[in-house]
């Protein structure tokens, strides 16, 4: 509990922080060419006294939300299309969704949502839209669109559609406030009554927003990855680079969640407090998977598009592996070498029924940045010869005699086989790794091929 309190503590600055400079850019307007020792010199400005004020408001509340999460007193709840929600599912699809002037795409984001489920997808998720907006005649003509294009779906308990208001006292935004806090302060409102309704309805949360597309088979996309991740620590997995698209929780974060979003004015940038909640709960860098399964459906306003920029995912091309040496101790046949898993080509290692504890290990000749990692085991069309359950690591400090690393952070579990995760550093950690090291974490009876180990360094700067 401690260390969650000082977690929080440094939350609580970062956010003050935060306010102070919005405040500034309105008051005085921040010169574009301000240097970034004038704006150290910025931040210093900010007495101890405003910071330790902002804690205490809120130091108090949170410790007992810990223990005993808000229930929304006044957030007041109609089932406007679904049936009683008995069950527990492995999965609630949450979308929010409230009207708008230039229309919506909540209807495209269902179809698209529907149409990349499986039967089998279906039986194990509940797709929940909470619709915010207080105008009858908007609600009803979207629940008999609804009703008209997915009446099978509402039938059979697999979707459901619920007005959701919040009369709270505790949530208003501040005089004054700017367009795009306008549009956080009704973000934020949506979420919090969507996930406060969510909360004991299933396992796992999906957060989506109503102008989203979905990869084919999603959701077998989310099992998977749930499962690998399930004897690990995570509080957020993210499944595209949208801001706050994509993101699963577990559901029994979500009452919490949804109480720390009302600790602060509603205008702050909801994606900000998605990620300060994660690092609250000691999650102190973003699980983020490679591959997006959710992107944009497009726009909604030229407003919309200013506050809330859509994030693509970055192409980073062909891994560029760097030099190195690849060790193991597990016994390969047929004449394959460890290398073999870490050169680019076809070439691949094949080792005999790996045990728990054995490994691969590459040792970089000098120090990177890496900002991607991929690793590919068994036959991707056949699921055969694959590593059932491992481990990727990055390692620091290189030790001789024999060669390995002394400290390693987890990037993430294979999934079926296969790892392709974003990697991201602790702020005050070491930028550069030594050693990616995969992991048995099981053993197992049957030969597996390491097909291939990929790597993405960042470029240095050449300097002038």
């Amino acid at each position: 509990m401690r260390g969650c309190l000082w977690r929080f503590m440094g939350v609580m600055a970062s956010l003050v922080i935060l306010r102070f400079f919005i405040q500034e850019n309105k008051a005085a307007g921040v010169k574009h060419n301000t240097t970034l020792n004038e704006k150290k010199k910025m931040i210093q400005q900010i007495t101890q006294e405003q910071i330790i004020s902002e804690m205490k408001n809120h130091l108090k509340y949170f410790t007992k939300m810990q223990k005993n999460p808000l229930v929304l007193p006044n957030a007041n709840y109609t089932l406007l299309a679904g049936t009683s929600l008995q069950g527990k599912w492995m999965l609630t699809v949450g979308i929010s969704s409230v009207q708008r002037t230039h229309g919506s795409y909540l209807l495209d984001t269902l179809k698209s949502l529907f149409q990349a489920s499986s039967e089998l997808d279906l039986e194990y998720m509940l797709v929940l839209v909470l619709l915010s907006d207080t105008d009858p005649k908007w609600l009803n003509q979207t629940v008999a669109n609804i009703s008209g294009l997915f009446l099978p779906h509402i039938e059979s308990g697999r979707l459901a559609v619920v007005h959701g208001l919040l009369w709270d006292s505790l949530a208003k935004s501040r005089n004054g406030t700017s367009p795009c806090g306008e549009l956080y302060s009704r973000q934020k409102t949506s979420f919090v009554l969507l996930m406060n309704f969510a909360s004991n309805l299933s396992d796992y949360f999906l957060l989506l927003e109503d102008n989203v597309r979905c990869s084919p088979r999603f959701v077998s996309d989310i099992y998977w990855a749930v499962s690998a991740w399930k004897e690990l620590p995570w509080v957020t997995l993210d499944f595209s680079s949208m801001k706050t698209s994509g993101k699963v929780f577990h559901s029994r974060d979500l009452s919490r969640l949804a109480s720390f979003l009302l600790l602060f004015p509603k205008d702050i940038p909801t994606h900000l407090l998605l990620s300060e909640f994660s690092l609250l709960l000691s999650q102190n860098v973003p699980i983020h998977f490679s591959s997006s399964i959710f992107y944009p459906l497009g726009s909604h306003s030229e407003a919309e598009d200013t506050c809330f920029p859509v994030a693509q995912d970055t192409d980073l091309g062909e891994p560029d592996n760097p030099m190195a040496t690849v060790f193991t101790d597990m016994l390969s046949f047929w004449d394959t070498l460890p290398q073999f898993a870490y050169i680019l080509n076809d070439d691949s290692l094949w080792v005999v029924n790996p045990i728990e504890g054995n490994y691969l290990l590459v040792v970089l000749d000098k120090p990177q940045k890496v900002i991607r990692v991929a690793v590919l085991t068994g036959f991707s069309q056949k699921r055969m010869n694959y590593l059932k359950q491992a481990q990727i690591l990055l390692g620091y400090s290189v030790m001789d005699y024999p060669k390995r690393c002394a400290q390693y952070t987890l990037v993430g579990p294979l999934v079926r086989g296969q790892l392709d995760q974003m990697v991201f550093y602790e702020e005050d950690s070491v930028k550069e790794i030594s050693c990616i090291k995969l992991l048995v974490t099981v053993s197992h009876d049957s030969p597996i091929k390491i097909q291939q180990i990929k790597v993405w360094a960042e470029v240095e700067e050449e300097e002038n």
